[in-house]
């Protein structure tokens, strides 16, 4: 069939949405032609004004649902077509996993060839009231200076004021509301992106599903502290509850970064508690730690109960390890645990947690992952049972992976939450000789095209 151009394709149509995007968009065909259609759900028929045209493909959005998905529902959040946080939220569920199950045989077939099956998705155990990491940058209205805080709109940077999120703890909605509040009370005003002015850049809140305890962080455009930032820190602390900790990061560079390298705790403590395998962990201000710690302990103890199943008293090399949480769920089962993580707060944290927690058999690295492999290959020549890899979304070097090779005798289990970049490197993977297991996706983060995944892969 032949192709149409672009230029034959008219300002508004009407399209059937076949599938869904890696990155949540409704896809429709004309003539072969590729549309991705913001907010559509596969099975609508929808009107489509199309926009920015492309040589393969075009981006358009819906002007009239003509037939709706028998999967579109009515989103829970008044806020989720103006908020750029749920993409999702219009799309049952349980067809939600299944859009996302797709993604990833999408990702890996494509980019990898891989043939190895993937899993049905693994739900969130909580599918509201799950999102224990809140990152909201301030504002501020023009002319009565009122103090804004919530997402960005889609595609923008225009501020979305929430007052009500349905995906994170209610205590949070609280806390953010008494900040806006409070904060023009002391004089503190919101910041101003284009101007690079202002006081109040985001405010952080690390939220603990087992203690319903808090750690706010305000992120503020100052190298260091002034004193209404000292008022409003003690006043969040005293006059809330919930409230493990409240302290201040200094962020004056002009950035999208959120936060900046230094922060001081201004009251309380400087982490919160969280329980994964039955373990208690210490999550710190700049800790990487999943922000779904139900869904995020169906990861844990899946990995576990693999390396329980598969491997008695295993050496195991937990690499891009954050606090170590794979390599202290499962240092009850293994003979050693070496761990490797280059941010120092992350290691001290791990080493508090591991020293409360009694565990005797874990050796912390504070280096870059891809140092330490090198390293370790000229100097112990350690040969690991199982290694997990947890990078970030970018996922390894070929040098990490070569590295990874080199060091283990047994398995490999990649934990990724980007389909593409798993796919990209398990292609790497068999091209070196491996052989990939499983793919077990889970849903980490329910209403948005986000998915993680947990891939065993055989040296």
């Amino acid at each position: 069939m032949q192709t149409v151009s672009k230029k034959d394709i008219p300002q508004e149509l009407v399209v059937e949405i076949e599938k869904l995007s890696n990155l949540g968009f409704g896809i429709a065909r004309v003539d072969g032609y590729v549309i991705f259609v913001e907010g559509a759900c596969p099975g609508d028929r929808v009107k489509i004004r199309v926009g920015k045209k492309n040589k393969n493909f075009a981006q358009a959005k819906i002007l009239e649902i003509v037939s709706p998905s028998p999967y579109r529902v009515e989103p829970f959040c008044p806020m989720q077509k103006v908020c750029g946080a749920c993409q999702l939220q219009f799309i049952d569920y349980s067809y939600q996993l299944k859009l996302k199950k797709e993604i990833v045989e999408d990702a890996i077939h494509s980019i990898s060839a891989i043939n190895t099956e993937i899993k049905d998705v693994i739900p969130s155990p909580q599918i509201r009231n799950y999102r224990h990491k809140i990152q909201y940058p301030v504002a501020e209205t023009k002319n009565s200076k009122r103090i804004l805080a919530g997402y960005y709109k889609p595609n923008s940077h225009e501020l979305v004021n929430i007052k009500y999120c349905p995906i994170q703890p209610e205590y949070c909605d609280s806390i953010i509301e008494f900040i806006r509040n409070a904060a023009k009370e002391c004089g503190i005003s919101g910041y101003d992106e284009k101007k690079h002015a202002g006081d109040l850049r985001h405010i952080v809140i690390r939220a603990s599903h087992y203690t319903n305890k808090s750690l706010v962080v305000l992120v503020v455009n100052s190298s260091k502290i002034f004193d209404k930032l000292r008022v409003l820190a003690h006043r969040i602390f005293t006059e809330l509850n919930n409230i493990q900790g409240v302290g201040v990061n200094y962020n004056p560079q002009k950035t999208n970064l959120i936060l900046g390298e230094k922060t001081e705790i201004l009251e309380g403590e400087g982490y919160i508690e969280e329980k994964l395998c039955d373990k208690v962990f210490k999550v710190g201000t700049k800790t990487f730690f999943q922000v779904n710690p139900s869904s995020a302990n169906n990861i844990f103890e899946y990995v576990r109960d693999y390396i329980s199943n598969n491997f008695t008293s295993p050496l195991v090399l937990d690499a891009y390890a954050g606090i170590t949480a794979f390599g202290i769920c499962v240092s009850d089962i293994a003979k050693k645990v070496v761990s490797v993580e280059e941010v120092k707060e992350s290691v001290v944290l791990a080493d508090k947690i591991i020293k409360e927690n009694g565990i005797k058999n874990i050796e912390l690295h504070n280096m870059d992952a891809g140092k330490f492999f090198e390293k370790e290959l000229k100097t112990k020549g350690r040969k690991f049972d199982v290694t997990i890899l947890d990078p970030p979304r970018k996922g390894c070097t070929k040098e990490s992976l070569d590295y990874a090779l080199k060091l283990t005798k047994g398995k490999i289990i990649y934990i990724s939450c980007n389909p593409a970049t798993l796919a990209r490197d398990l292609k790497y993977l068999t091209e070196k000789g491996c052989k990939v297991d499983s793919i077990q996706p889970f849903d980490m983060f329910p209403h948005t095209y986000h998915v993680e995944n947990a891939a065993v892969i055989r040296v």
